[in-house]
Order: C-alpha cells, then structure tokens, then sequence
C-alpha cells in the first residue's frame, strides 16, 4: 500500500507518515522546504527510513498512491492537482488519523492548549502501566526519536487493536473526523474561533464519544504549584504528586492525562513512576543548553493562553530577566488576537525582560499581508522591539545574555526557530 503526504515535513504530517510507516504502508511526500534545500530533523528521520522525499511540484505524485492533504494546502498545489489528474484516492490529514485509528480503542485528546502535552503524558503513563499504546503526536516527545531515527512524535505499539492516544486537531474542525471511544478536552479560548465557536465545537466533539469523557473546559485556573527549580508538586485526590515541568499550566496538563489514566485502570504508584520518568514535549519549554550563563528555551508558545503561561512560567524561574524573540505564526491569527495580544504582552513582558518580534511567518498562498508585526509593536507599552530576521534575533538575544536570565524562541511553523535556540546554546 503506498501513500503520499503532501507537506510531509509539518508536524501533523511527519507524524502521519511515521505512523503509517510503523503500519506497514510504502510512504513518500513532498515539502516546500525541500525546494529551498532545508532537510529538518523530521525530514532526516523519514528518509533514513526508506521514505522518498520531492519538492512539491508534481514529480513524486504516481498511479497507485493514496494522497493526504491538510487544509493548509491550496486548490492549485502541484501536486494535489497531479493527484486529481490522476484520479487517485485524496484523504484530508483528519481521515487519514481516522483510518489509522480504526480497530482500536481511541482516546482523542483536544483543547485549544494542552492538547500535545496532555497527549504525550497520557501515552507515556498508560506505557509505564504496561497498556503498549499506540501514540500519535502533534509534537515530538523527548526520547521517542531513538535518536533520531524515527518522528519523535508517535509512539508504535505491538498491538493491532488495543489502545491508542491521539492529539485531535481543532484549527480546521477537522477532529469532527474521528470517531473516539474516549475523549478528553483540555480548555476552550478564542484562537482559530471565537470561545463561544470553540465550545459548540467541543461540544459536537464530546457527543461523538462513546466512553469516558474528561472536559475541563470550565475548569478554574490552576494556582500556582508549589515546586523547586524545574519541578511541580502538587495534591490531588488526596495524594501529592511530583511532576518534572515547571508551571501551573503543565500541572493541569498532568491532573487531565492522570485523571484519564486512572479511569483506564492505572494505579497510582505505577502513575507516579510514570510521571517521574516524563522527559518532556519537544518545544515545550524545552531547555536546549546555555548562552553566556544565560538559559536557552524553546518554546511553540503561539497564541495568548500559551505564550502568557509559558511566561509567567519563565518569569517566576528566572527573576534576572526573559529576553525572548516571538514570530507570529499566521497573518490572519495576528490580525485577529492584535489586541488580545498586545494586552497579554504588555501584562506579563516586565521591566527587566525584553520582547524581540520577528515579521509573521509568511507560507505563501493567498493570504491578506495588510496586517503585520508592526501594528502589534505599535500597540505594546512593555519593553520590545523589532528584529528583522533570525541572524538579527541571534545577535540581539546574545548581546542581551546575562547569567540567571532565560533566552527563549517562542512560535509555531517556523522551522527556524529550534535551529535558532540550538546555536544559541552552541549545539549547531
């Protein structure tokens, strides 16, 4: 059976391919990056594996292939429109997590935040209690990469027909797709919809479970949690509980994943066990090395709910200041959250930090460039600026490095910005 992923690199995609690859399937794709002659990580993990890469330009669309597309991808794409001359079967990115999904007991994992590390904790936890889940990502988790050789963001199993943990994807109302067993969604807020449409939707999600349901969409904010450097503690269910990660928001990652993991039948010592021996999501508030005595953080902190508790997260950590380089994701996400945005900026950047804004990542295709990083500086009040490119990012952050400080890339899609925190850390 041969598939063909358009846009393979992406990390949707990437997952998918390695998914379908641990299922048997002959797998090739296409990437624009590989036009501009940028191999990522993923992309090498996949071609060691035997996995035939193309620019996207139509040449590696043949007879015989099942194309997957995302909505990203537009109408006139090379090779969507080859695929559609040839008459070959094309499934959008959600039916294709669905066919890999069938036979198995699914718990799908939503929200508008959360959802990859939710994912990533309850996979790793239902593994250390012995369930062998079958995982798939929307982020690479630490040590499933083995070393890379393989997408860091599935998780195989042995098993045909028995769990399985998959991160449902809202941006497109695509995860309506899926037909889970069991559900779990993290929070609703105002991202790709309003909050009110973000709710309907989880709500018609939740409908189409047939089991276990965990909403913690109405949930009161998490207090802070007690902990000493890097780690959380915190009570629930009349146990106190040790969690590796930093941050209010990663402890209410932990009680949903915990909470689920306890309904499938996990006990409590084999739980702890598990969350002691988390390494974390890549992106994550990963902790890549260090600069100048200075901490360097990636982090895929896009939207407003993310990028206001990974910085408080950081804030606390690092009194001696967070200089960080920000690159909107999307000129229609900007547009939309400018004043939601430049209102969270202005109430977490402090004085002693510094707030470094790349121009919005533009992918192409038809979108309205009337808004960019400009309007959002202009609204700021906090202590931030502009930098035009990466290497002008790298500079400034390195000159603004002092010991006890945190140096942070924060964004989504930009495959350079993990680049930019490895050289920072001197790794690259």
């Amino acid at each position: 059976m041969d598939i063909y992923l358009i846009g393979i690199g992406g990390v949707g995609m990437s997952a998918l391919a390695q998914a379908f690859l641990d299922r048997g399937w002959r797998v090739a794709g296409s990437d624009r990056l590989l036009s501009d002659g940028w191999e990522t990580p993923a992309l090498g993990a996949l071609r060691r594996q035997g996995v035939a890469l193309f620019p996207q330009d139509g040449s590696g669309v043949a007879p015989g292939q099942t194309v997957v597309y995302s909505t990203a991808i537009e109408a006139d794409n090379p090779d969507l429109v080859r695929a559609r001359a040839l008459g070959l079967r094309l499934l959008h990115r959600s039916e294709a997590l669905a066919a890999l999904a069938a036979g198995h007991t699914l718990v799908a994992v939503t929200g508008t935040c959360g959802k990859s590390s939710v994912t990533a904790l309850l996979g790793h936890l239902l593994a250390c209690c012995g369930r062998d889940p079958f995982v798939i990502n929307g982020a690479e988790v630490v040590g499933w990469e083995a070393d890379g050789a393989r997408v860091g963001s599935v998780r195989p199993s042995s098993s045909r027909g028995g769990l399985m943990v998959a991160e449902a994807d809202e941006s497109d109302k695509s995860l309506l797709a899926l037909a889970p067993t069991h559900a779990i969604v993290t929070n609703a807020s105002s991202d790709h919809f309003p909050r009110a449409e973000a709710q309907a939707l989880f709500a018609d999600f939740k409908a189409k479970a047939t089991g276990i349901v965990i909403d913690a969409t109405d949930e009161p904010p998490e207090p802070p949690p007690a902990g000493m450097g890097w780690e959380a503690r915190f009570v629930w269910r009349g146990r106190a509980w040790r969690l590796p990660m930093p941050g209010a928001h990663n402890v209410a990652n932990a009680k949903l994943a915990l909470a689920m993991a306890f309904a499938l039948g996990c006990e409590a010592d084999a739980l702890q066990a598990g969350l002691d021996t988390f390494r974390g999501v890549r992106r994550r508030l990963e902790r890549v090395g260090s600069c100048a005595g200075a901490c360097v953080i990636d982090d895929y902190a896009h939207n407003v709910e993310k990028l206001a508790a990974a910085w408080g997260t950081l804030a606390t950590a690092f009194p001696a200041g967070v200089f960080a380089v920000w690159r909107p994701h999307g000129f229609a996400p900007l547009r939309k959250l400018l004043d939601a945005l430049a209102a969270m900026f202005d109430a977490v950047v402090r004085p002693c930090d510094r707030l470094l804004v790349l121009p919005v990542y533009d992918a192409g295709g038809t979108a309205d460039r009337s808004v960019g990083s400009d309007a959002l500086l202009a609204r700021l009040t906090c202590p931030a600026e502009p930098v035009a490119d990466l290497a002008a990012a790298e500079a400034r952050l390195r000159a603004l490095a002092v010991p006890g400080a945190a140096l942070v890339t924060f964004g989504a899609r930009d495959p350079g910005l993990p680049v930019l925190a490895r050289r920072l850390a001197g790794l690259d």
